[in-house]
């Protein structure tokens, strides 16, 4: 993948806090257009790598070049093309929806136009309500909306849906695909491994702020490759067995059985059960993979 086909590129990035090296010789790609997911337990070096990304933090060492620039040098230019959405927010809370987003939009060479922006992050309904008076949900909304009126290119998003509902999050992940779609680059830090497998084209694990690997969801540790689990009952009690070929062993169980096969399951590893046991593993047996 060439740089002119990448929104972000870091290589050997380093970080370090007294004795405590944060991040530790880090690469990563995100192409243009992808949703991209970082992940790691606490402590893993995700907040300030993004913070580097971002432009708040330096870093001590490596390269890291976002959207063809250096974030600790870069423009106001490049800042117009970010838009960020942090875990948590301050604002104006006596403000309405409405107010905040032109205000918000009136900082930007090429704003999009904010009811428009109300209309994609389906608050419509809320122009006229003050901050102060959202739900969670909404207010997370709000926040998207600060994000992408100034039209960015490259969208940060930070823990979105944390506290949020079962229903609040699908439908917020339904706003993340549409913006995706619309062609946004998204990097996205999640500790939900099932956000990371809806919504991320590709994900990276990173540990003690290194890469242990990175590629597409059903991929991640080989999980493309690993045996899958069959389990099922029959006259003689009950049976379990791992394969490569589950298609293969499920139809032979179906044609012995003349038709249904009683508890049958097929069980491949899932991400978060594969997510764990990478970040588990000893410091010494960790494998550096770029994908």
């Amino acid at each position: 993948m060439t740089s002119g086909e990448l929104a972000v590129r870091v290589r050997g990035l380093t970080k370090t806090y007294g004795s405590h090296r944060a991040v530790d010789g880090l690469d990563l790609d995100v192409a243009r257009g992808e949703t991209f997911a970082l992940l790691g337990p606490n402590g893993a070096g995700k907040t300030t790598t993004v913070e580097i990304l971002e432009g708040y933090r330096r870093a001590d060492g490596g390269t890291v070049s976002v959207l063809g620039q250096d974030p600790a040098t870069g423009s106001a230019s490049l800042r117009s093309r970010i838009g960020i959405v942090l875990q948590t927010a301050t604002d104006q809370a006596e403000l309405t929806v409405a107010e905040t987003i032109h205000h918000f939009a009136r900082y930007y060479p090429r704003p999009r136009d904010p009811d428009e922006v109300i209309g994609a992050v389906g608050l419509e309904e809320k122009r006229r309500t003050r901050v102060r008076n959202l739900s969670g949900g909404q207010r997370r909304r709000l926040d998207v909306a600060l994000g992408i009126v100034g039209t960015p290119e490259l969208l940060f998003l930070d823990e979105p849906t944390t506290g949020f509902d079962p229903q609040a999050r699908h439908q917020f992940w339904q706003l993340v695909r549409d913006l995706g779609q619309g062609g946004t680059t998204i990097l996205l830090t999640t500790h939900y491994l099932d956000e990371a497998e809806q919504l991320a084209d590709r994900v990276a694990v990173i540990a003690r702020g290194r890469l242990l690997d990175s590629g597409a969801p059903h991929r991640i540790g080989g999980r493309d490759r690993d045996l899958v689990q069959v389990s099922w009952r029959d006259e003689q009690g009950a049976h379990r067995e791992r394969t490569d070929r589950p298609t293969e062993l499920v139809t032979r169980l179906g044609a012995a059985a003349g038709g249904e096969v009683m508890d049958l399951q097929v069980h491949r590893p899932t991400l978060e059960e594969v997510y764990l046991d990478m970040v588990n593993q000893p410091e010494s047996s960790e494998l550096k993979v770029a994908s």
